[in-house]
């Protein structure tokens, strides 16, 4: 941080002017109502495909509020200093989850059309789908669903709640309260994320299961907010908030949890490759078979190099991650890596011998995209741009890496 920075610009910098905050808003709207618009148009020319496209954007932007959700309770468990300043950002994020509850009601209505298990017909004569209709059945899964997203959406708000207290009093109480809900936080979002993973992806192919599949999606998650965050704070960063807050130092260390979660994702999904092909049981090869037939062999291949190739030797340097240039490309690369991440475990359920894009994966995107982004943006006008109130702060502030 430049020395002649004086604490009243800091605070300035804390704040979003009005004028940009309503043009963001009104930006945001356009995409959510063009989103939306061609999301029915996509609906009403095929419904079955809009359901599918709908459930890869669904995934993409829950699982990156999870991985909001994650970090903000391990700051809070570890209680680092150096992350204070990305706080607020992270519980912006995180508070999008419950929005997700809007977003998860085109999966209900294309309910039939995603799971074949949710079909009386195809179970009956199937003695795997038989064995496994106790856990398998609409009104368990809806259920479940339900317990998912009151979890996620009480622990989201809760810690928002503490943290807005926070900026009031600068309580050291509220540091104490922050780390007494995550503790047991952290354990029922892994709990929750698992299923959830299991429940609304693996579950398309109901003969196939993988002990390791929930790990696979949370990390993936956890990867895609950090880079969400990169390029969050970097949009910040030009729109001239979060200048001083947020340095060079702490996208350094943004960059190095960009690098480890990339080799940490690839760790996981060569890890359930290897156990799958090492046992060589049917009921589980079958799914990386779909995936290395016709034009998914190419995806696949492309997953390999751009989700964790090209990261891994980008990120590689010490350098790299200082580069506010480099590190923003990365980060939408990363993001971008991320969607066809999940667009390759979900879509082989219904393409099974070759990739079929879609008009409809766009105009989904759009519309869950626009949905949370004006979950997002509103939240930042509530509070300020970082949590004022946190003892912490100015050990932030001065943070440099050793």
């Amino acid at each position: 941080m430049p020395a002649h920075t004086t604490q009243f610009e800091r605070l300035e910098s804390y704040e979003i002017a009005p004028q940009g905050w309503t043009h963001a808003r009104n930006s945001i709207a356009l995409l959510t109502a063009v989103g939306v618009a061609a999301s029915a148009a996509a609906y009403a020319a095929d419904a079955p495909r809009f359901f599918a496209s709908w459930l890869v954007s669904f995934a993409f932007f829950v699982s990156i509020g999870l991985g909001a959700l994650f970090f903000v309770m391990v700051q809070h468990l570890t209680g680092a200093a150096w992350s204070v300043t990305l706080r607020r950002l992270m519980e912006n994020c995180a508070g999008t989850l419950p929005a997700s509850i809007l977003l998860f009601v085109p999966v209900v209505f294309g309910f039939n059309d995603l799971y074949k298990w949710s079909n009386a017909a195809a179970v009956s004569p199937d003695s795997i789908l038989l064995g496994k209709s106790a856990y398998l059945n609409p009104s368990f899964f809806l259920l479940r669903s339900a317990l998912y997203f009151a979890i996620w959406g009480l622990w989201a708000w809760k810690l928002r709640a503490i943290s807005a207290k926070q900026d009031r009093t600068g309580s050291i109480e509220t540091v104490r309260d922050g780390a007494r809900w995550s503790a047991p936080g952290v354990i029922l979002l892994i709990l929750t994320g698992t299923l959830a993973s299991f429940d609304w992806i693996m579950s398309l192919d109901p003969h196939w299961y993988s002990t390791i599949f929930g790990i696979y999606f949370l990390s993936g998650g956890a990867l895609a907010f950090i880079a969400a965050l990169i390029l969050i704070a970097l949009a910040f960063r030009r729109a001239g908030i979060l200048r001083y807050a947020i340095t060079v130092e702490h996208y350094h260390d943004l960059g190095k949890w960009l690098f480890a979660l990339t080799i940490f994702w690839a760790y996981i999904a060569f890890s359930q490759y290897l156990l799958i092909w090492y046992a060589n049981i049917p009921e589980e090869t079958i799914w990386f078979r779909h995936r290395l037939e016709g034009s998914w062999t190419w995806m696949s291949a492309a997953l390999l190099i751009g989700h964790f190739m090209v990261p891994f030797l980008v990120l590689l340097p010490s350098s790299s991650k200082r580069n506010l240039k480099i590190l923003g490309l990365m980060s939408a690369w990363i993001l971008a890596a991320h969607f066809i991440d999940l667009y390759w475990q979900i879509m082989p359920n219904f393409h099974a011998h070759r990739v079929e894009f879609h008009w409809a994966d766009a105009a989904t995107f759009a519309a869950s995209g626009g949905i949370v982004s004006w979950v997002f943006w509103t939240g930042t006008r509530a509070r300020p741009a970082v949590p004022v109130g946190d003892p912490r702060l100015e050990k932030s502030l001065e943070f440099e890496n050793a």
